[in-house]
């Protein structure tokens, strides 16, 4: 008698011996004896292969998994199907596990099982369940192919690129050995073939976050979000399903220069929605007005007149910004430096940086703007610049630039004065100061006048030598007979050097009265001749001249002398007057 027979007597004898005297003589009914019959075929028929069975562990054999799958004999399967990555045994008698008939064919008395080929039989039985209900599986990421990802759902799948986000991503290397949620959109099975989409779940999941974050969503709202990107301009934060501008100008009531100062891609902030547009989904938000703004309080904190310190955070071409307080920035002008010196740009005298001392000129907290002074921190110079330098006071300088108008000459560091072309030279016409002075010449210089208000310093440098029109003007008087030398020619007359720097007017009228001629003047430039001063004015610096008076002289005195020896009767009188004609004519005839 085989085994299988003695256990099966021995469980009928035990079956008797604890049935009931009615149990015992009973015949079992038709539907008991079928399935008695049905567990007795089982108990002595080998499944098909491929059967999916499940079984429990009932020992380990060396290299083998010896497992009870309840049929005439115990399965074997090789134990490096249990093992994990690092070769270690995953197994104990006593667990329960699914396998699949490997071979109908026996070896050493063991039907050969497979728990792998068990395990891919079942996940294909997921899957084609999940590509039905297009339900979300976990995926990971294997490598890198052509056109997408590998990977791994229990069997290989492909992730296209199209498919791995809901924007491009340019670098796919970054997602190997990634865990990733994904659902089926292609299976067939007898190919093996399966595409999946991430981007399909990233879809569902921000239209759910979004139409969560919408009916939050609210002007005045504060929320948490998460940097999503940084630009030159501002930050676009992820609100859950909807981004919302963080303009750079709301990340801090102070200067920023880019917004990576303040945040970093990934942070989490708190900000407040300043504006929503429901229909373009479009979102305004703001970081710095969860924090009260500084300016409030800026006239309290720094009044006018007063001294206060700050850093130079920026330099343009038409001052300096210095921060004051966090948020609160001032305006130094490039006018308000430096009390002497002409700063032709700030960084003459600042730098970015640089701490520094201003004085508080004006503030605005309207238009939120502090003026500042740096120069108000010092002495002015030109406040005590009379008490240094009076008027008539006689000064060394170096010519520091050349104008139309004049030269300026450094009195001191930063203090210039004005020669006006007009006070160079008593003697010389000059048209531009170059043609008496250079730039870099130290010349001396007497002080005219000094206007501290306007910052103006007048010197002269004629005035160091004696006029010439005052010497000439001392030893000259009007009848005295002068020579002189024409300078040049005018519609109205000629102008005449009688000496150096002094000059007199001959007009057209003053030139002998048988050569005068609207459209011709006798006298030529360079020419020499004597003239009569008719005019002296020394103030006004004017002397005329006369021809016409200088040849008549001798006429008139002819004349005067004629009539003292002429009779004084009416009978004579007529005489003596055709007399006098002929006379006339006969002296014109002499000239």
């Amino acid at each position: 008698m085989t085994e299988i027979e003695n256990t099966s007597l021995a469980q009928k004898e035990a079956n008797e011996a604890t049935a009931t005297p009615e149990q015992s003589h009973a015949v079992p009914e038709k539907e008991d004896f079928e399935r008695l019959l049905n567990s007795y075929s089982q108990q002595f028929t080998q499944p098909p292969m491929g059967s999916l069975l499940r079984g429990r562990v009932v020992r380990i054999a060396g290299s083998e998994v010896i497992v009870d799958v309840g049929y005439k004999c115990e399965g074997v399967i090789s134990a490096d199907e249990f093992k994990d990555k690092e070769g270690r045994l995953r197994i104990q008698p006593g667990d329960e596990i699914e396998v699949m008939m490997d071979s109908t064919e026996e070896r050493d008395g063991y039907v050969v099982l497979s728990r792998e080929r068990a395990k891919r039989l079942k996940v294909w039985d997921d899957i084609e369940r999940a590509f039905e209900r297009q339900s979300v599986i976990p995926a990971v990421v294997l490598e890198k192919i052509k056109g997408g990802l590998a990977v791994d759902i229990g069997v290989r799948a492909f992730l296209p690129g199209s498919q791995v986000d809901v924007k491009p991503v340019r670098n796919l290397d970054a997602l190997i050995g990634q865990e990733i949620s994904c659902t089926i959109i292609k299976l067939n099975k007898k190919r093996s073939n399966i595409v999946v989409s991430r981007k399909s779940v990233l879809e569902a999941e921000m239209t759910r976050r979004k139409e969560h974050t919408l009916a939050e969503l609210g002007e005045g709202a504060v929320i948490t979000g998460t940097v999503k990107n940084i630009t030159d301009y501002g930050v676009f934060v992820d609100l859950g399903g909807i981004d919302g501008l963080l303009h750079v100008t709301d990340l801090s009531w102070g200067r920023v220069a880019h917004p990576s100062e303040v945040v970093s891609p990934g942070q989490e902030l708190r900000v407040k929605v300043l504006r929503f547009d429901k229909e373009k989904e479009r979102v305004s938000l703001g970081l710095k007005q969860l924090t009260e703004d500084p300016w409030m309080s800026v006239a309290e904190k720094f009044p006018v007149g007063s001294r206060v310190k700050g850093k130079i955070l920026n330099l343009t071409d038409y001052g300096a910004f210095v921060e004051l307080d966090q948020g609160i920035e001032g305006l130094i002008h490039v006018s308000e430096m430096s009390w002497s010196k002409r700063v032709k740009h700030p960084s003459k005298i600042v730098s970015p940086g640089q701490e520094i001392e201003t004085m508080v000129l004006d503030v605005n907290a309207q238009e939120r703007r502090i003026s500042l002074g740096l120069k108000q921190c010092e002495p002015n110079p030109w406040e005590t610049l009379a008490q240094r330098y009076g008027v008539g006071t006689v000064i060394k300088g170096r010519v520091r630039n050349l104008t139309d108008f004049g030269a300026f000459v450094e009195v001191e560091d930063g203090i210039d004065g004005l020669v006006h072309i007009s006070d160079i030279s008593w003697a010389k016409r000059i048209k531009h100061p170059s043609e008496a002075l250079k730039k870099g010449e130290v010349v001396q210089a007497v002080v005219l006048s000094i206007d501290p208000e306007n910052r103006r310093l007048s010197l002269g440098i004629k005035q160091l030598q004696q006029d010439a029109w005052e010497s000439f003007c001392q030893h000259k008087q009007v009848g005295e007979v002068v020579r002189g030398k024409v300078a040049r020619k005018a519609s109205f007359g000629v102008f005449v050097e009688l000496a150096e720097g002094v000059e007199g007017l001959c007009h057209i009228s003053e030139i002998a009265a048988e050569t005068v001629d609207k459209h011709a003047i006798p006298l030529e430039p360079g020419s020499e001749c004597e003239f009569k001063i008719i005019k002296l004015n020394p103030a006004e610096r004017k002397i005329g001249l006369s021809v016409k008076a200088l040849h008549a002289e001798p006429e008139r005195r002819e004349t005067e002398k004629t009539e003292k020896l002429q009779p004084h009767s009416s009978a004579t009188a007529t005489n003596t007057i055709g007399d006098m004609v002929a006379m006339k004519e006969r002296n014109a005839s002499k000239r």
